[in-house]
């Protein structure tokens, strides 16, 4: 195998955000663009010449050229085996799996989540560590710093490989698998729930469901595993085929984007269950006959039903959220006894409690949830956690949801994202609000009065390390909060996201209109952020 050193310049852009670097595909095809940023990834590694890594993405537009550079300079850099999915192909939680499962040293992805595809649109790469997670902030730190020095990259000078058939070649010290996208991913499944039951369930029709793949990666996934495995009726899954551009559509599992699903959940004779994935699989949205469930409120009743489920019939160690995500699991696990962790946003942050068995559920608002099976978070797996459930309790999903709210109360709770903000504009919203956070408490507006105003920083319980201005909060003595924070997924400006919750334990207000119930929250916080007054906008972007 000859191999070549290329010099090259740095990039100055090269900072993975919370999943790893993401741009415009026009910014990864510049000359030496993904280059670099895949050389700096290897050149942050220590002792791994030899080792295997698993590759593999979601599909989107430039996946199957990034997927032949980075095989040819993972030969040039020395690793000894490439595990690759089929077509080139990986959900996020499946080579997370993968690299569990072979215990690989470690893995690229490459996805951009829910972020659009296409020629114009966004691309993403990330690195996993060897418990199948994505790498910690101590990694991508130096990463970065490797992005600002670096010289040259090495590849090696071999032919593209044939990345649609299923087996293996070898190139001089090189071993490549290219495996089964599909088939390992759904054998885990098979441990962890109880596929007879949902299978007797649907046979009976006691569960009748849709799935929207999004024309993204799950659509392989849940064919498999609904339709063929549990036996769901054909074309109960459905925008199945992954395509680079997504078909156009918004690869983002919600109601503003998920229109066919949300058209036929909440249509006359809706089907018992419906559900959502995302661009790259580590999404879901649940739904109901007429009844949309927040993730917060999922997660939540995950948590209390997990012994539901044959994996985690004998209890789970604990709970964890992301700090913006509502509090309802909080409130759950105090009933439990159970453990119950805040941390920053990005799903790396579990990890380490994972790892040490601290927590077996965790969950962010934006549509992610997960156990210990893998190290991120799993659509199709919460998709058949729900699946489960109704099976075992034979109850449909607003009757779970309601019976969950008279027990522990709900947490109205909803997010106004502003994107693509100039990125000037949003860190003075950020500075403003951080200038009132010593004058905030004891203000009050209404029935809302401040308890506390600070900035989350997180200490790692396992490790001790520190992450610091990681969002802005304002929490109210009636249990209600405001939560402000700049997210780092997007690829142009800044995207404001706006968390409003409020508590509510009146068994007769449960049922309220969101939008009505937390009016008073989202005045407060154009108040305290005057988002509207300096950006000249009116309304948020998306409301989920």
């Amino acid at each position: 195998m000859q191999t070549k050193t290329y010099n090259t310049t740095p990039y100055d852009d090269q900072k993975p955000g919370t999943s790893g670097l993401r741009k415009k595909v026009k910014v990864f095809q510049q000359p030496r663009y993904l280059e670099n940023f895949v050389q700096s990834i290897f050149n942050s590694l220590d002792d791994f010449q030899g080792k295997t890594l698993v590759l593999g993405g979601d599909g989107r537009y430039f996946n199957r050229q990034a997927i032949q550079i980075i095989i040819k300079m993972a030969a040039a850099n020395g690793f000894g085996e490439l595990i690759i999915g089929q077509g080139g192909l990986l959900s996020t939680p499946a080579a997370s799996n993968i690299i569990r499962k072979y215990q690989a040293f470690g893995g690229i992805v490459l996805s951009a989540s829910h972020n659009p595809g296409g020629p114009d649109e966004d691309f993403g790469i990330k690195y996993n560590v060897s418990n199948g997670g994505p790498a910690p902030e101590k990694f991508t730190d130096a990463l970065y710093l490797n992005t600002k020095t670096i010289s040259s990259y090495q590849i090696a000078e071999i032919d593209d490989v044939d990345l649609d058939s299923v087996g293996e070649l070898s190139i001089d010290h090189l071993k490549i698998r290219i495996i089964d996208s599909v088939a390992d991913y759904a054998e885990l499944m098979a441990k962890i729930f109880d596929f007879e039951l949902i299978k007797q369930s649907i046979a009976a029709g006691l569960i009748n469901l849709r799935f929207d793949a999004m024309h993204a990666i799950t659509g392989p996934y849940a064919k498999h595993i609904l339709e063929d495995v549990l036996g769901a009726e054909t074309g109960s899954v459905f925008n199945a085929v992954p395509l680079e551009d997504f078909g156009g559509g918004h690869p983002d599992p919600n109601m503003a984007h998920a229109h066919e699903l949300t058209k036929i959940m909440f249509a006359d004779n809706a089907p018992t269950f419906g559900a959502a994935s995302d661009g790259d699989g580590d999404r879901n949205m649940i739904m109901g006959a007429n009844i949309f469930v927040t993730p917060s409120d999922s997660l939540a009743i995950m948590a209390a039903n997990a012994r539901s489920i044959p994996a985690y019939a004998k209890g789970i160690s604990g709970v964890a959220r992301s700090m913006p995500t509502s509090q309802a699991v909080d409130r759950v696990a105090a009933a439990l006894n159970l453990p119950c962790y805040e941390t920053p946003t990005g799903w790396k942050f579990f990890g380490n409690l994972l790892d040490a068995d601290k927590i077996t559920l965790c969950g962010e608002e934006s549509f992610g949830s997960g156990s210990n099976h893998v190290r991120e978070k799993d659509g199709l797996w919460a998709v058949l956690f729900w699946l489960n459930l109704i099976a075992r309790k034979r109850q449909p999903v607003a009757d779970i949801v309601h019976e969950h709210w008279q027990k522990y109360g709900r947490d109205i709770y909803c997010r106004h994202d502003y994107e693509a903000v100039d990125l000037d504009i949003a860190n003075d919203i950020v500075d403003h609000l951080r200038r009132q956070l010593s004058r905030l408490p004891g203000k009050s507006w209404g029935d809302y009065i401040v308890k506390y105003a600070d900035e989350f920083s997180y200490t790692d319980p396992v490790d001790n390390s520190v992450s610091a201005n990681q969002g802005i909060r304002i929490g109210f003595s009636n249990g209600s909060r405001i939560v402000f924070r700049l997210s780092g997924t997007g690829t142009v400006g800044a995207t404001l996201r706006i968390y409003i919750e409020k508590y509510e334990r009146d068994i007769t207000q449960l049922d309220q209109d969101s939008g009505q119930a937390l009016a008073e929250l989202v005045e407060i916080a154009e108040l305290l952020c005057e988002v509207k007054k300096r950006t000249g906008r009116t309304e948020p972007d998306v409301i989920t």
